[in-house]
């Protein structure tokens, strides 16, 4: 409880201790900055324990991993997270002597630094001491079910194998650094079933409590809740009213992605009082973490990031869900010196699981927005539910829109009357140019609206927010139309407009084509008189189908267009020979919990689900799912969950072809082609065959560190990030060494000769090995068919020879075939291709 109002007062002491002005205020030159010490940070006190080797056993099989195993917190951590923060304060003093500085946070878990509004120049005299690593200015990031459990094959074969929904993920912990939560969603009660809730006694986490997140919050299910705004604060754009100075939601965003992962199963999600199933998440009983960091009004800042990433190791979580990405792209030597990807790699050597999204910046090449061979990657895909909505003109013409309504009576057609027609003698356009957005009902004749579908516009203002269609809806009520026709503005070029909620009849028709069509069909049915031209008869009718009703005919899944793509950019100028993203995963019109609160979406305000789209929504369906994977393996280490994943993703759709990608923004289904590991990695996430993969890939945090070490002239900033020298590691170790499930070369000079080591954590097996080449090289991968028994290792080498000169990138795949029944797939990628040139004798260069 200490520690709890410790945090609380600490921040209102941000928020309000400082009189009128903020420090940042009184001296317009100042700013945060992450500052990174020397001395090793409280995790690598632990390193001797983490090393030792664990046996472990899967029923009758015994077999070993690498030691990526987590410290548990104790007493001497907390201790020692006293004294460092005193060596902190400490430093502040000596260095700065008597000038203003506010110091936000302490990191001490899992890098040893902390944060600190100051001066540019207070910032190079803390650079130039001996103690100081290194100082970074502080930089923003931003935001990037009831049906996704049964298209992964959850309800039928992953739940089963844990014992059912009833206790799947139970015992596994996920922080979420996202917006927060809404505690009094029923998707996070610990007391739906008869199964009560275990407390998991390796979480020390704590549940802050404010005003507007009061005692009992927090329960078995949410079992921790903290927020972290101190840097947003100092920066004066913190807004309590809209933001809340506690954990809870008031943007919709965490709520979302938190009740994805781990919701509890069978919550009956009711929109606009029309009911679409029951919701759960992909491990309805792990419990939720929850560190807010990110906020409506701003996005977030790394510095909050940084200490909600080094809290939940702390705590013990096992798995960390990020939907967050960077506004740009890290500076400096390569992407992966940033804090919080460094702060990233701490967590996975105390053995968490890391998942990211992907970011929702594609379709274009090298978009990807999370970079690091240790956080598990994960791009947009969609699945095969669609909510199908139609309206059939008078003159038989069918045009198809979205709109989760009910339809108006089948046997029966309606007038369609424009708003611009409909005008109260008071109305003009000229007094309201916007009056076709049907926002004010008191522009309008009712009499003349009354019983008919009132045709309104969706301009660009509806993308702004600045008018909605809720507002409409509420204006056609009022009116007593029949039902509510919104057509597209030809100036909204290129909107993908998910599924809305309508409380009445109507649609929405998203294509700008079929606007001009509805319109056209209306002006031409229009009898006017023949010397004033005022129209004596509305003459266009109408239907409208509905959407209630979901329809699974489609094919899927497809990475959709707004998914970030590879290659993983090492910097500005190089690609990384790492693959990104690592796997894609449902992203596109999920249903989840909403906060009571939430602001994000505007037509689900006041709601308790909503549906949304992104990446944000992809990546906590794998931290779902690596939950189900380290309740089946607990000792499984985060590469090993991700080698999980990552080898058993499936290649085709639900009808045996291809994945395809969508490749453009505006008209995605009709610009779309076969999805390559740049779009995808190594496919769409298999739930079921996750939890029986055969092999697994390992790396180690030794791996991850001789690789940091490896980028030429990267020795100082792996100093000033981890404390350590590369004096310790192998820096001969490049990217393609690493012992990844994939394998992409960026600059293939002739030839590279590549080994990958694979554990078998099932029965003896034999396995045969395939490839498909990619274009431009050749290959010769041995052997070509191996016999590995339970827990021991074999080596694949794989040689590539190029044998042409080209910079486009070209694709293929490395499949292990077991008799045992497990399938595997190695996804390849080889960018810049030099060739040996017979004519001079030399490669190109």
């Amino acid at each position: 409880m200490g520690q709890l109002c410790w945090v609380y007062l600490v921040l209102m002491s941000l928020a309000f201790g400082l009189g009128s002005k903020t420090l940042s205020q009184e001296d317009p030159h100042s700013d945060v900055y992450i500052v990174t010490l020397k001395q090793a940070p409280s995790a690598h006190y632990f390193e001797e324990e983490v090393r030792k080797h664990k046996g472990f056993n899967n029923g009758s099989t015994s077999y070993r991993l690498s030691s990526l195993y987590k410290p548990r917190n104790n007493s001497r951590s907390h201790q020692r997270w006293s004294y460092i923060s005193k060596i902190h304060d400490s430093l502040l003093r000596s260095a700065l002597g008597g000038e203003k500085y506010l110091k936000l946070y302490s990191y001490h878990y899992l890098i040893n630094g902390f944060s600190v509004l100051i001066t540019l120049q207070q910032a190079d005299k803390l650079s130039r001491r001996r103690e100081v690593a290194n100082v970074v200015l502080d930089f923003s990031v931003k935001t990037a079910t009831t049906y996704t459990p049964e298209f992964l094959g959850l309800t039928k074969g992953a739940w089963p194998q844990e014992g059912g929904y009833g206790t799947a993920g139970e015992g596994i912990v996920i922080g979420f650094i996202d917006t927060g939560i809404d505690p009094t969603h029923s998707s996070f009660a610990d007391d739906v079933s008869d199964h009560p809730y275990p407390v998991p006694n390796h979480f020390s986490g704590v549940c802050e409590v404010t005003r507007d997140f009061p005692s009992g919050s927090c329960n078995r299910k949410l079992v921790g809740a903290r927020h972290f705004a101190a840097s947003a604060i100092t920066k004066g754009i913190f807004n309590s009213s809209q933001d809340y100075a506690s954990p809870f939601d008031g943007d919709g965003h965490g709520t979302h992605t938190a009740s994805v992962a781990a919701g509890n199963h069978g919550i009956p999600l009711v929109v606009a009082g029309n009911y679409f199933g029951n919701a759960s998440g992909m491990a309805p009983r792990a419990h939720i973490a929850v560190y807010k960091a990110l906020y409506k009004s701003f996005g977030g800042f790394a510095a909050d990031v940084v200490a909600a990433i080094d809290q939940a190791a702390q705590d013990g979580v096992d798995i960390i869900s990020l939907s967050i990405t960077p506004n740009r792209r890290p500076p400096g030597i390569a992407t992966f010196f940033n804090p919080i990807d460094m702060a990233l790699l701490s967590a996975v050597k105390s053995g968490i699981f890391v998942v990211q999204a992907a970011g929702n910046t594609g379709p274009s090449p090298k978009s990807m927005s999370s970079f690091s061979p240790w956080i598990l990657t994960v791009g947009s895909a969609s699945h095969d539910r669609v909510y199908a909505n139609s309206i059939v003109l008078g003159n038989n013409v069918t045009i198809p829109g979205v709109g989760l309504a009910p339809g108006t009576d089948t046997d029966k057609m309606y007038t369609l009357i424009s708003a611009v027609h409909a005008l109260s003698n008071e109305a003009t356009l000229a007094i309201d140019m916007y009056v076709s957005e049907c926002q004010d009902s008191s522009n309008f004749d009712g009499e003349l609206i009354q019983g008919n579908l009132l045709i309104c516009s969706y301009s660009i203002r509806f993308v702004l927010g600045l008018s909605t269609v809720k507002q409409a809806l509420q204006t056609a009520k009022n009116l007593s139309a029949a039902g509510v026709v919104f057509y597209m503005d030809p100036f909204v070029i290129g909107f993908q407009l998910n599924p809305t909620p309508l409380n009445m009849p109507g649609i929405i028709i998203p294509s700008s084509n079929d606007s001009k069509i509805l319109l056209q069909y209306y002006n031409s049915s229009l009898e006017r008189d023949g010397s004033t031209g005022n129209i004596i008869r509305f003459g266009a009718v109408a239907s409208i189908s509905g959407g209630l009703k979901a329809n699974y005919s489609i094919s899927a899944p497809k990475v959709m267009f707004y998914s970030a793509r590879g290659p993983d950019p090492e910097d500005s100028f190089l690609d990384a020979d790492i693959m990104k993203p690592n796997l894609v995963a449902p992203g596109n019109s999920i249903w989840a919990a909403w906060s009571s609160l939430g602001t994000d979406s505007v037509e689900f305000q006041g709601e308790s689900f909503a549906m949304m789209s992104g990446t944000s929504m992809a990546a906590p369906h794998i931290a779902g799912l690596g939950a189900l994977i380290k309740q089946k393996f607990p000792h499984f280490n985060p590469a090993a969950i991700a080698s999980a994943l990552s080898t058993t993703a499936s290649l085709y759709d639900k009808n045996g072809g291809p994945i395809m990608a969508q490749r453009a923004y505006a008209n995605p289904d009709i610009n779309q082609s076969p999805a390559t590991p740049f779009d995808m990695g190594s496919g769409f996430v298999n739930a079921t065959s996750a939890l029986d993969p055969g092999l697994i890939f390992d790396t180690t945090y030794e791996e991850y560190m001789s690789f940091l070490c490896g980028i030429n002239g990267s020795s100082p900033a792996v100093l000033n990030y981890t404390g350590q020298s590369c004096q310790l590691y192998n820096s001969t170790v490049t990217a393609v060494d690493l012992n990844l499930p994939s394998i992409t070369i960026a600059k293939l000079n002739q030839s590279n000769t590549v080994e990958r080591s694979v554990t078998n954590i099932a029965g003896n097996e034999t396995y045969k090995v395939s490839w498909t080449t990619p274009s431009g090289v050749s290959m010769k991968v041995t052997p070509m068919c191996f016999f590995i028994s339970t827990g021991e290792k074999q080596v694949i080498t794989i040689t590539f020879n190029a044998t042409t000169n080209d910079s486009v990138p070209s694709f293929g795949r490395i499949g292990l075939l077991g008799d045992g029944g497990h399938n595997l797939n190695i996804p390849l990628s080889v960018i810049v291709k030099f060739s040996y040139n017979m004519t001079n004798g030399r490669g190109l260069r």
